[in-house]
């Protein structure tokens, strides 16, 4: 998982996470990094390979139609297969999108999964008016049940 190639969920990340993909990529590294993390960070990382793919495909079949290039070296069989691999890598694309999508919508937020559960019962105090006396149990506790 390397931070060094940009993905189109870069920003989706940082907002769920509250930090920039670099400083994600320390933080999944640590033992106590969440699931949703490191899951999240390798779904990123397959679509920025996968975004690179479809970005050289985009760019051979440019350099192929330039006006400028050789019509000569015009191949019907070559563009075939280009849109072939182009199609492969967009699906793929658009799969790992959705995925990470996915995980991100239904995840519970950072916050919320670091917050400890509270374990006691809250207490409220009450002042009881002086003119009647109070019960000769009033205020003690009860023992706890085993």
């Amino acid at each position: 998982m390397s931070p060094a190639k940009p993905s189109t969920m870069d920003a989706d990340l940082q907002q769920v996470f509250g930090y920039p993909v670099p400083e994600l990529h320390e933080a999944a590294v640590s033992q106590d990094a969440s699931p949703a993390l490191t899951r999240a960070l390798e779904l990123r990382s397959f679509l920025a390979l996968t975004e690179e793919q479809v970005t050289r495909v985009r760019d051979r079949v440019d350099a192929d139609m330039s006006p400028d290039g050789d019509m000569g070296e015009l191949s019907a069989d070559k563009l075939r297969f280009d849109a072939q691999w182009l199609e492969a890598a967009l699906d793929a694309r658009d799969g790992y999108r959705a995925a990470l999508g996915e995980l991100l919508r239904t995840m519970p937020p950072p916050r919320q999964q670091a917050r400890p559960v509270r374990m006691t019962q809250p207490t409220t105090t009450a002042t009881l008016a002086s003119a009647a006396p109070a019960p000769p149990r009033a205020g003690v506790a009860r023992a706890p049940r085993p």
